[in-house]
């Protein structure tokens, strides 16, 4: 008898033990400069005659028109929301619904709803308004707050949607509107 309960426990340890995973969490993420053989110190993007403009399609970081590493990431969201908060886009684009700089919860995108799209805007800027990030937020930050922009008009599944804060508790979840059809 005693025998059985080990084996019963035992296969509840090992079940506990290998728990799905439904997605990775990098907690840390190595600084930019950490890559070998690089000295931290940046180089300007200027060249004489002006910086040759990136082919259609094809970011700073050389992706192409995939989703974004954290579209189907539900932390990577969640922390995109955090740094749009952060990094003070709430003081142009409120929570999403525009203000200064457009909203990011309807279907009007003047620049395109792709999310190499929304990181070549947040990484060159846009005329009127929009500043340049270039070297001034972290690569994976930028495809975190992607995520998070791409989230307000519904264009993640609803499983990645961001917690709310307590503070913003009058607003409905970004994911739970209808999903918006972007045009351009």
């Amino acid at each position: 008898m005693m025998r059985i309960v080990w084996l019963i426990m035992a296969a509840g340890m090992l079940i506990g033990l290998s728990g799905c995973e439904r997605e990775q969490r990098n907690y840390r993420q190595p600084p930019a400069s950490a890559a070998p053989g690089d000295t931290g110190m940046q180089q300007s993007p200027l060249s004489p005659g002006g910086q040759e403009p990136l082919p259609p399609g094809e970011t700073e970081a050389g992706r192409g028109s995939g989703p974004g590493p954290y579209s189907d990431n539900a932390y990577g969201v969640a922390e995109g929301k955090r740094l749009y908060e952060q990094y003070n886009c709430v003081g142009c684009h409120a929570h999403g619904g525009g203000g200064i700089g457009p909203p990011l919860m309807d279907a009007n995108w003047i620049y395109g709803s792709q999310p190499q799209n929304i990181h070549d805007t947040i990484v060159q800027g846009r005329p009127n308004g929009m500043p340049s990030f270039r070297g001034k937020i972290p690569e994976f930050q930028i495809w975190e707050i992607v995520a998070y922009v791409r989230s307000m008009s519904g264009q993640l599944r609803i499983d990645v949607a961001p917690g709310r804060s307590d503070h913003m508790s009058y607003k409905k979840p970004e994911q739970s509107g209808p999903r918006e059809h972007p045009t351009q």
